[in-house]
């Protein structure tokens, strides 16, 4: 069986990150890439585990080297999948990638075999609530994020799956299926 890329993306606050989770543990195999970001950290994010956190200058030096699978900027930052791990963890095995529409597109390109799944969130208020119940995201930065969603929802038509997160297990499992059923096309 040949191991696929298998991107999710989905506006912030939709719950990727849950639903990731609980994915990682009913599939063991399954392994995650972590990206790149010049945003600081959140409480509770590690090094290495969450993201590997970078300066500006350092991004644009591995933007400069091709060391990006894919690589985007919003919310003032930037954010991309450091090529040579997702390579190597996909030796191993199906690799997931959070990732952006923008990136998505890169990786469309680079390697057409990959899956891409969007989550939508259940509605824009319940995606809002969510975000301002984090209670770590400044107003500013949650009305950018709205503007954002906005537009990567319409990016979804062009997706292979799209998925909606009213329920993190329902969701989480319907994904696993698109997962297991692409690998079988693939053998």
């Amino acid at each position: 069986m040949k191991n696929k890329l298998i991107v999710i993306s989905g506006a912030s606050g939709v719950g990727k990150g849950t639903v990731l989770g609980i994915m990682m543990q009913q599939r063991p195999d399954l392994s995650f890439s972590v990206s790149a970001t010049t945003r600081p950290p959140r409480p509770g994010e590690t090094e290495g585990v969450h993201y590997y956190f970078v300066t500006k200058e350092r991004f644009r030096e591995m933007i400069d080297q091709g060391a990006f699978l894919e690589y985007d900027a919003h919310a003032a930052n930037y954010y991309g999948t450091p090529r040579e791990q997702a390579v190597e963890k996909l030796a191993r095995g199906p690799v997931l990638l959070d990732i952006e529409p923008n990136g998505a597109k890169q990786v469309r390109r680079s390697m057409p075999d990959a899956v891409l799944i969007f989550i939508m969130p259940p509605s824009l208020e319940e995606l809002e609530r969510r975000l301002r119940g984090r209670g770590d995201t400044p107003e500013d930065q949650i009305q950018m994020r709205m503007e954002r969603a906005l537009w990567e929802m319409e990016q979804r038509f062009w997706y292979d799956h799209v998925v909606v997160n009213d329920d993190a297990e329902r969701c989480a499992r319907e994904i696993l299926t698109i997962i297991a059923d692409s690998a079988e096309e693939s053998n």
